[in-house]
């Protein structure tokens, strides 16, 4: 469909994002058993909870628009998390976690950039509370991405170069 209006990139983009929700709750089990480190183990088990919240949002922004909460195809998740297969086959260790950590701040960047452009359409499109939903997903991914540089730079890095 081509969109002609800022409403309808705003739903589609909406439809873009539940999806992309949707398939990080598939694949976040896998990361969490992954991580050899427990803290990011931990970091990822908490995200996936965080990422059932984002869903629910979701469901309640479709709702506020008037809209049946529907799915489009995510090709920029799914190419991130074909992206990170290897990482997941990977023997655990350090340095598996230092490539699990840098999978999922690809993700978490995305997802910033979705939600932020999610967040200033639907303040210009008077949608004060769908804004208010969508910028409590985006705070919540700003603060994944933070926790994961802090595991990173505190302890994964180093221990993948010992």
């Amino acid at each position: 469909m081509h969109q002609t209006t800022l409403q309808e990139l705003f739903l589609e983009e909406l439809r873009d994002s539940y999806d992309a929700e949707h398939q990080l709750l598939k694949a976040l089990p896998a990361v969490a058993a992954a991580a050899s480190s427990s803290e990011l183990r931990a970091a990822v088990e908490m995200h996936a909870k965080e990422t059932q919240g984002h869903v629910d949002r979701l469901d309640r922004v479709f709702a506020l628009v008037n809209e049946t909460p529907r799915r489009q195809h995510c090709d920029g998740i799914a190419g991130i998390l074909k992206e990170g297969e290897s990482a997941l086959n990977a023997p655990p260790s350090a340095t598996t976690d230092a490539l699990l950590i840098a999978e999922a701040q690809r993700v978490e960047h995305y997802e910033i950039a979705a939600y932020g452009t999610l967040v200033a359409w639907a303040g210009t499109l008077g949608l004060a509370e769908a804004a208010e939903l969508l910028e409590e997903t985006l705070e919540e991914e700003k603060f994944t991405d933070e926790k994961l540089t802090q595991l990173a730079t505190s302890d994964v890095n180093a221990s993948a170069n010992a």
